[in-house]
């Protein structure tokens, strides 16, 4: 189950103003305390994090509302996703995980396809990538022969992925997180 949870509306409800820019780390910490309060009732599995209506986030925003998110006791069961980021928060949200060697799937606009955000080499991204573009559960196998790797690095690859929360690890694979048709 995927909970959708729209930040412009914590913001609006965290700062009671009309704008919509996440800015100081107060705001940060205001809207991060609601997305907890949001999902501390819910069974939900995933959390989608939408930043469509947001324009701007600065750094110690994105460091309140997703680095600090992601060392809660509350995500510690659970997966986050962010989706609606523009350039500008992307990079600020990428900047501050990559700091704390955090990451985070991310669904981007102009592709609507998962990419990794935050810290990660470059094996990370490419066996993301491939694990996202199957359409079932990869084996650590199949991994290695896809990307033309040793076994042993497919599944140091898959093993991080999934302690970083960006995979599913199930008992015939790995899985992208499933997310409903946005």
């Amino acid at each position: 189950m995927v909970a959708t949870i729209r930040i412009d509306q914590l913001l609006q409800e965290a700062v009671t103003s009309p704008y919509r820019m996440l800015v100081t780390r107060p705001t940060g910490a205001a809207v991060r305390g609601r997305i907890q309060a949001a999902l501390d009732g819910s069974e939900c599995e995933t959390a989608l994090l939408d930043f469509s209506a947001i324009e701007l986030i600065d750094l110690s925003c994105a460091d309140e509302v997703v680095v600090k998110l992601l060392a809660t006791d509350t995500m510690a069961r659970r997966y986050v996703v962010l989706r609606g980021l523009c350039d500008n928060q992307r990079e600020a949200i990428d900047h501050v995980l990559a700091q704390q060697r955090l990451a985070v799937a991310a669904l981007l606009p102009e592709t609507d396809r998962p990419a990794l955000l935050g810290w990660a080499t470059d094996d990370l991204r490419r066996a993301f990538d491939a694990v996202c573009a199957t359409a079932g559960p990869v084996v650590v196998s199949a991994l290695a022969a896809m990307l033309e790797w040793p076994v042993a690095r497919a599944a140091d690859a898959l093993a991080t992925l999934a302690r970083h929360r960006v995979v599913r690890a199930a008992a015939d694979g790995y899985r992208p997180l499933s997310l409903p048709l946005l």
